[in-house]
């Protein structure tokens, strides 16, 4: 799905990862960063793809918002195992959004 309702401006956190061969658990996690990621202040939306390189990027009202997603104990443990398990690399950058427009048929 492609966010379309947000307003700027507004931040994105672009997560970009290459998976290692011990994948035990990893959709689960992200599933449950996923639902626990909708319930913080500030959340606006995700948009996710995978292929060799998976790219997640999740949309944030604020880099308050952010920093508090950062620091959630949950979010926190995940990132560990992501280090220990899950990933090769991964790098994340975070975007002030002034502007967007889009096409839809």
């Amino acid at each position: 799905m492609i966010e379309d309702s947000l307003t700027p401006p507004y931040y994105a956190v672009i997560f970009t990862t290459i998976l290692s061969d011990g994948q035990e658990g990893y959709e689960d996690m992200n599933n449950r960063m996923e639902e626990l990621a909708k319930k913080q202040e500030g959340y606006l939306g995700i948009e996710s793809a995978r292929s060799e390189v998976g790219i997640t990027v999740s949309y944030w009202r604020s880099l308050e918002a952010i920093t508090q997603w950062k620091n959630n104990l949950l979010h926190i443990e995940a990132r560990e195992k992501g280090r220990e398990k899950w990933y090769t690399k991964y790098q994340l950058r975070i975007c002030k959004v002034e502007r967007e427009y889009g096409f839809e048929k």
